[in-house]
């Protein structure tokens, strides 16, 4: 069945080899490299009809290197993701998931956390051009967007990380709420037109700051939002140890309790994640579609592992 899935880190991964700062691995081969979760193998094994790049800048980057490390990671979609493997299609708009062929497999970039662009909307201008196409204002640290979901604070959105929501809206951009506190989640239900939690679990099952709350599940889902699944075990299970493919399931089970049947879908943060038995890389995707066959339907798996997105996305 094919997936597509919201969110990795491979251009992190990519970007710290090219850099000498990978266990001295020296540069990463997107095609088959073994440290890739997210590999082009891998993705063709998992059945990937597309996968969500995400640009993250360790908050340990000095302020003024982050918009060069943004630009980096951007490079080596191009030349490493796209560049040398012509399976790879750059997702530029939302109607090109129409005209991916068969063997292709989409290639979209987002943003994870806004410190790249300071206070400047022409960066944020510059990555739309760029082809980014959602954007979660913050990572775990407070910027000049919002608060993160470990910022003891706990502020909600600043006057420009409302702007940066309003530009979203403008530009038909996803607005990222998974990483943000409490205050700034509802800040942008307030706000955003096109919301997800691109990889985000359930409070209920895992008491995580950065996992979802019934009431706001309730808000993504009346406001046409979905949420896609993650399998970094610490969201998934509190005794992340032991986190297994029916954790994953359980908090499924939940969302679609609360009536997201038609809103979940899969954002493993794969290359950004621990991984656990079962989901050690994407290669073996079909091992949680073959679990999820065991209690839904085979549309409503369908749904999970693709159509959700394809229903909602923005136009």
């Amino acid at each position: 069945m094919k997936i597509i899935d919201t969110h990795c880190d491979a251009l992190l991964k990519l970007q710290l080899a090219k850099r000498g700062k990978f266990f001295n691995e020296g540069a990463l081969d997107f095609k088959n490299s073994k440290h890739l979760h997210t590999n082009l193998n891998n993705l063709k094994a998992g059945q990937s009809m597309a996968q969500f790049f995400a640009i993250f800048i360790d908050p340990d980057v000095p302020a003024e290197e982050k918009w060069q490390h943004a630009l980096e990671q951007v490079d080596l979609f191009y030349t490493e993701v796209l560049g040398k493997n012509p399976e790879m299609k750059h997702i530029k708009s939302w109607k090109d998931f129409d005209v991916l062929q068969e063997g292709e497999i989409g290639a979209v970039l987002t943003l994870e956390g806004a410190d790249a662009i300071g206070n400047d909307l022409g960066k944020l201008r510059h990555l739309y051009r760029l082809g980014v196409l959602s954007i979660g204002l913050t990572w775990n640290n407070a910027n000049l967007c919002a608060d993160g979901a470990e910022e003891p604070r706990g502020g909600g959105l600043t006057l420009l990380g409302k702007e940066v929501v309003k530009q979203n809206n403008e530009n038909h951009v996803y607005t990222d709420v998974s990483h943000l506190t409490d205050k700034g989640f509802w800040d942008v239900i307030a706000l955003a037109k096109y919301p997800i939690a691109s990889h985000s679990n359930t409070r209920t099952h895992c008491n995580h700051p950065r996992n979802l709350d019934d009431e706001q599940i309730k808000a993504m889902f009346a406001n046409n939002g979905n949420i896609h699944v993650v399998f970094h075990p610490p969201f998934v299970n509190p005794d992340s140890k032991h986190a297994s493919i029916s954790d994953v399931v359980k908090h499924i089970d939940h969302l679609c309790s609360l009536g997201g049947v038609k809103k979940v879908g899969f954002g493993s943060d794969f290359d950004g994640t621990s991984s656990f038995t079962g989901l050690e890389d994407y290669s073996q995707y079909q091992n949680l579609v073959d679990e999820l066959l065991n209690h839904y339907s085979d549309d409503e798996v369908k749904g999970f592992a693709y159509q959700n997105f394809l229903d909602n996305r923005p136009q």
